[in-house]
């Protein structure tokens, strides 16, 4: 008697449909937001750097019926930092909107009278940007009912998600991002800039960098970043300033580690990171320039990983070290050096709305995904064999990766996103034995592919 095998959810990820982006609307903006017995305006303006801000223990926004689902988005000031232990470099001060629940109503008129469910509750939360998806399905408002301090909210924003939206960012940094995208002035934030280009997108966008972070302190506090970040599509990486730091190598392999394990877990949660190019210093001013390898080290990554191009900070403010500070390091705001760098990612992530929602495009032309239960394993080998990809399954508390005959890297994700095993092999199976009953991942890279299957053991 042929063993029963199950693969389960595998998944065929090409680079084009890895990257669609699927629009998701703003429907907050510009809408007057009630605190109350007062409304503001400033709440839902789109400027997230006019530092005005409410601390209101409730805030109400009617954004209309239709959406039957919403992502909502929220800002803090604090002192622009996304958190604030993450890092023992610098100390971080702000006090985040950490206890609250979002509420929402079929039937209110101003905010307070009507009738009002649960629709989430947020406990505990340490941090100053992050989304919330709610079920919105026959409703018109929404509000903020916290319990406790609020801090400084800066921005609400709400997303329709109903049709799966994926056009949602984080912006992971450090004080580079900290200081560039979110504490200094520009004309236009990433966001605004690919709406004016691409007018059916509007990104939600959160920024998340943290002066002083390192990418050691990252992978560290990587189970928080995906718990409080890891619902979006994307990750906008700038990484490398504080590893780099001096202009020797001698930390590089760590970064390179670092980074390959934050790209495995990000696209472990089906998240497309994208990484910046180290940002040049003046070297005149700082006294130090960029070793080369970590360039060469992110280009890799790039390549390696079949991961869209980020901006290439280095080459731009190589050639304009006029808007970079009086330390020779961080952007300049009085020159525009955040505004620039918002102009930078939007530049590099053009490309990818320019390709527009590929969801749309012939089914035939589309991944193909399957659940592989008994006898009918040997139809989708056969397919597999065809396409020369590798044949993955789980037995029992076991994960078996049958080769291609090619000299290949084989990572295994955990369920938590975390890296649990790495082996290289030529030839043959590889087996994981004694595995706790989840879902993993398992990312196959080498000789010109890379090739990632969604695994379940019972």
């Amino acid at each position: 008697m042929n063993k029963k095998v199950v693969v389960a959810s595998t998944v065929f990820f090409w680079v084009g449909l890895a990257n669609a982006i699927v629009p998701n609307k703003l429907v907050s903006g510009g809408l007057p937001a009630h605190t109350g017995a007062a409304t503001t305006d400033y709440l839902t303006d789109g400027y997230l750097t006019n530092w005005k801000s409410s601390n209101a223990k409730e805030i109400a926004l009617n954004v209309g019926e239709g959406p039957t689902k919403l992502r909502i988005n929220w800002e803090s000031f604090g002192d622009c930092a996304w958190a604030t232990d993450f890092t023992s470099g610098c100390g971080h001060s702000g006090v985040a909107l950490s206890n609250f629940k979002i509420l929402t109503s079929a039937n209110s008129t101003d905010g307070k009278d009507g009738d009002w469910v649960e629709a989430a509750s947020v406990k505990n939360n340490p941090v100053m940007a992050r989304g919330v998806d709610i079920e919105f399905a026959g409703k018109s408002w929404f509000k903020f009912v916290s319990e406790g301090d609020v801090g400084q909210i800066l921005e609400i924003e709400a997303f329709d998600m109903s049709a799966g939206g994926t056009d949602t960012w984080f912006f992971m940094g450090t004080s580079i991002s900290q200081m560039g995208i979110k504490q200094q002035d520009t004309d236009s934030t990433t966001a605004q800039i690919i709406h004016a280009k691409f007018p059916e997108y509007t990104p939600a966008m959160l920024r998340g960098g943290i002066g002083c972070i390192n990418s050691s302190e990252v992978v560290e506090h990587l189970g928080e970043y995906l718990e409080y970040a890891g619902n979006v599509k994307f990750w906008a990486i700038e990484m490398g300033t504080n590893d780099a730091w001096g202009g020797g190598d001698w930390n590089l392999a760590t970064y390179k580690k670092n980074m390959q394990t934050i790209i495995d877990s990000a696209k472990a949660h089906g998240i497309t990171p994208i990484i910046a190019r180290i940002i040049a210093t003046d070297s005149s001013k700082a006294g130090w320039q960029v070793n080369p390898a970590f360039l060469e080290a992110v280009d890799k990554l790039t390549e390696e990983n079949n991961l869209p191009k980020g901006p290439d900070f280095f080459a731009y403010f190589k050639e304009h070290p006029e808007q970079l500070a009086s330390d020779g390091v961080h952007p300049n705001g009085d020159k525009k050096g955040g505004q620039a760098m918002h102009h930078l990612w939007a530049e590099a992530l053009a490309p990818l709305y320019a390709a527009g929602d590929t969801t749309k495009a012939d089914s035939s032309k589309q991944d193909s995904s399957g659940i592989v239960s008994g006898d009918s394993s040997n139809s989708l080998a056969s397919q597999k064999r065809s396409l020369s990809l590798p044949h993955i399954y789980s037995e029992g508390k076991s994960i078996i990766i049958n080769t291609i005959g090619h000299s290949v890297d084989i990572i295994l994700i955990s369920p938590l996103g975390q890296v649990l095993a790495q082996s290289k092999t030529s030839y043959g199976a590889v087996r994981f034995d004694n595995l706790s009953a989840g879902r993993y991942v398992a990312i196959i890279r080498g000789n010109g592919i890379r090739f990632e299957a969604n695994v379940i053991v019972k």
